[in-house]
């Protein structure tokens, strides 16, 4: 789970052979994010099975993950994908992550202490505060 934009969101997936973090459209229309948000751009995103794509543009999300916030640029696809983010290498090199499909974890370090983000963990909470769920 990953905190975006206010509200939480679960089906996160870490993959260091994206080079592009990448928002399905449907994930926006869920959190009712502007779609004047979107910048149009024209690049052609390759999918997992070796297709390509077009983005309908790029978007800039507020992302809260353990105690860590990220602003970070996400390519927006229409397309049915089985995750609601993918975060790719310009978010791992960002946060300097080290992820482990194997293990099902992240860990980095930021201000000078070790992150470890398990894949089950509600990796939101940093208070009290109450964050609306989105079910996908």
């Amino acid at each position: 789970m990953v905190k975006c934009e206010d509200s939480v969101l679960t089906q996160v997936l870490v993959d260091n052979g994206s080079s592009a973090n990448i928002c399905p459209l449907s994930t926006l229309n869920k959190l009712k994010v502007n779609d004047e948000r979107i910048h149009k751009n024209s690049i052609c995103v390759r999918r997992f099975d070796g297709g390509r794509k077009d983005s309908v543009g790029d978007i800039m999300l507020e992302l809260t993950i353990g105690p860590v916030e990220f602003t970070m640029e996400f390519q927006v696809v229409d397309v049915a994908v089985p995750y609601n983010l993918l975060l790719g290498q310009p978010w791992i090199h960002t946060a300097k992550a080290v992820p482990s499909t194997l293990h099902q974890m992240v860990k980095f370090e930021w201000d000078r202490e070790e992150i470890v983000v398990h894949g089950e963990d509600n990796l939101c909470s940093r208070d009290d505060a109450i964050v609306p769920f989105i079910e996908f």
